[in-house]
């Protein structure tokens, strides 16, 4: 059986920069991804925060350099079970058996099997796939995308549409107790893209703390405030119910100024967090290596994060916490690098 040098689950952005990464420096790899295409979520997307980047032009990078690679790739195709290889006392290789049934084996194995969407029809109150009018962050993007945005409502008076942040993050209830960090700055980013197409529109944020921690982000912010008119209101929406003129009724609190609120708006996007993909907490669970949460936790956080406990299986990007695109191809950068550096002293 061919030995390849590195096996990477997950052909999102982490795994395809990874990929990239070892081939340029002449290491045999083999790319696995469940969906037909390469991507992950970034195929999901249109433009990227803070700059409003098309997220097909980053794409289309890791695409070309891919292309100009010699790897080996298995696309539509799931990953049955990930072992260390027992065959004549040998536990230094990793053997990977796909959805085929067939076996591959490996020096090593790169986990980057991301994250998921939080399913928001677990937050019965927001009236998720009941109201037509009540929409995700991700479906929002699409419409985005085509450049139009669907408003379900009978009002002929110029659209209001809310914003409501944390759906699944920060929340004792869906048992999601962390901070997806990058709902906040997507609401500001799609928010003002609302406000380019429907410039009559009112738009408001309802949010528990606006958390924006990286570089053009507080500008974004105060932007979307001065120049577009967004509304942000620090309280969470605690209901959603539907009117005779499809419209929908929220109630909040602004507890800023300890008031209720009752808003009637047409059109409800729920800023949806992240969670484990199901292959990310398969994976962790009979590797007996998750985290608290259900990610896959690194061998240490400062200095060995691309590490697991286990030798010579790596993780990368969403599959061990919540990341930005910028930030996981960084990630899938270093891990290339720790791969290398472990496979050039096994030889």
């Amino acid at each position: 059986m061919n030995i390849v040098d590195c096996i990477i689950i997950g052909g999102g952005p982490a795994g395809m920069e990874a990929a990239n990464r070892l081939t340029d420096q002449g290491f045999q790899v083999l790319l696995f991804e469940k969906e037909p295409e390469l991507g992950g979520k970034l195929r999901q997307w249109d433009k990227l925060f803070p700059d409003f980047t098309l997220a097909q032009d980053i794409l289309k990078m890791l695409n070309d350099n891919i292309a100009s690679n010699k790897l080996e790739i298995k696309t539509g195709n799931t990953i049955r079970e990930l072992r260390q290889s027992t065959d004549e006392g040998n536990s230094k290789e990793w053997e990977v058996i796909d959805g085929n049934g067939e076996s591959h084996r490996a020096r090593t194995v790169l986990i980057t099997t991301g994250f998921d969407f939080f399913d928001a029809t677990r937050k019965e109150e927001y009236g998720y796939g009941i109201y037509p009018n009540v929409i995700t962050s991700v479906e929002l993007e699409e419409q985005l995308k085509n450049g139009k945005i669907e408003i379900a409502s009978n009002s002929k008076n110029d659209p209001n549409i809310a914003f409501i942040q944390c759906v699944g993050s920060r929340d004792e209830k869906v048992g999601n107790h962390y901070c997806s960090r990058n709902c906040c700055i997507c609401a500001v980013k799609q928010a003002i893209e609302v406000k380019e197409l429907l410039p009559q529109s009112e738009v408001t944020c309802y949010y528990m703390d606006l958390r924006m921690f990286g570089q053009s982000y507080e500008e974004l912010y105060r932007k979307a405030q001065q120049e577009f008119r967004v509304n942000f209101i620090r309280g969470r929406v605690s209901e959603i119910s539907p009117t005779l003129e499809n419209r929908v009724i929220l109630k909040a609190e602004d507890t800023l100024l300890s008031r209720p609120i009752r808003a009637t708006v047409d059109l409800v996007v729920l800023m949806v967090g992240m969670e484990p993909s199901e292959t990310t907490a398969q994976l962790s669970k009979s590797l007996n290596m998750s985290d608290p949460y259900g990610y896959i936790a690194s061998k240490n956080s400062y200095t060995a994060d691309n590490e697991t406990q286990h030798k010579g299986l790596f993780v990368a990007g969403t599959a061990k916490r919540q990341l930005a695109i910028p930030d996981v191809i960084r990630d899938a950068d270093a891990a290339a690098f720790t791969i290398a550096k472990h496979l050039k002293n096994g030889k």
